[in-house]
């Protein structure tokens, strides 16, 4: 079969790869992300070039930022306002000359993780990236579910009357590695101080308890940079004293698949599309 190129274009980071057999992702590699539109596309394009030479049979991939309902643009992507508006689907198939495929990057991310990593075995998967920016997605029998315009859990409200000391009402603001850069000039894994780690900690487990009131899944995947260094314990044992309204609290792990799990997701996306 011909290739099938497989991107995952973040806010901070890019992934690409391709697949030749559906089971496998070959020549993966990162690089940063070019914030001006046709920079990105272009180096997109160039490294597709370099790892399929011009032969892919369609391109699918995932991008920082909720889409238009025809899944061929974004809108309103804080991390990535470059690419605001532009038609990524038909840029990026002129460059490439195939089909182009587009979903949600963190969408692709948990159907990756929902599959081949630590939701493998589950019927109904909730994930959750916290990196950049925060988001999620319900994957239910290996398939993302669906929805009108995509999902943007960070965006929930969990302080109302902004008391919080950030100053914000917004989840994301709250918990993101954006968020750390505002507060403290500093990247996460540069805080070392776990009096920092425990309050985000409680954060999240705020976050996690309305995703698990609305999703109700059998395992939730935490995953993203910044989610590396919060104690998980911390958050389960916060979310304990939070969510008891159900009998039980699904598993709660983080993320195996590392920094390719987009890639993954795409990998089974297309499964699907062949």
């Amino acid at each position: 079969m011909d290739p099938i190129l497989l991107f995952d274009v973040g806010a901070s980071h890019t992934r690409i790869g391709l697949t030749n057999n559906f089971e496998t992702i070959d020549n993966a590699q990162m690089y940063p992300t070019p914030q001006d539109f046709d920079e990105g596309l272009g180096v997109l394009a160039e490294k597709a070039q370099a790892i399929c030479g011009g032969k892919a049979k369609i391109a699918v991939g995932g991008i920082a930022g909720p889409l238009n309902r025809e899944k061929t643009t974004i809108s309103n992507a804080p991390n990535l306002p470059g690419y605001n508006d532009k038609d990524f689907v038909s840029a990026l198939a002129k460059h490439l000359n195939c089909r182009v495929v587009l979903e949600n990057d963190t969408a692709l991310v948990g159907l990756g993780e929902a599959i081949s990593g630590s939701g493998k075995g589950h019927k109904i998967a909730a994930y959750m990236t916290i990196s950049t920016g925060v988001n999620g997605v319900l994957v239910v029998d290996g398939k993302i579910a669906p929805s009108v315009l995509g999902y943007e859990i960070g965006m929930q409200i969990v302080d109302m009357d902004k008391s919080y000391d950030s100053g914000s009402r917004v989840f994301e603001e709250l918990v993101s590695g954006a968020n750390f850069q505002r507060r403290f000039g500093k990247s996460a894994h540069e805080i070392t101080d776990p009096n920092v780690w425990a309050e985000i900690a409680r954060v999240v487990a705020y976050g996690l308890n309305n995703l698990i009131l609305f999703w109700s899944p059998e395992i939730v995947i935490l995953g993203g940079a910044v989610t590396r260094s919060i104690p998980l314990e911390l958050v389960i044992e916060n979310l304990e004293k939070t969510l008891t309204i159900f009998p039980e609290l699904p598993q709660i792990k983080k993320a195996e698949l590392g920094d390719f799990g987009g890639l993954w997701g795409a990998l089974h996306l297309a499964r699907s599309l062949a």
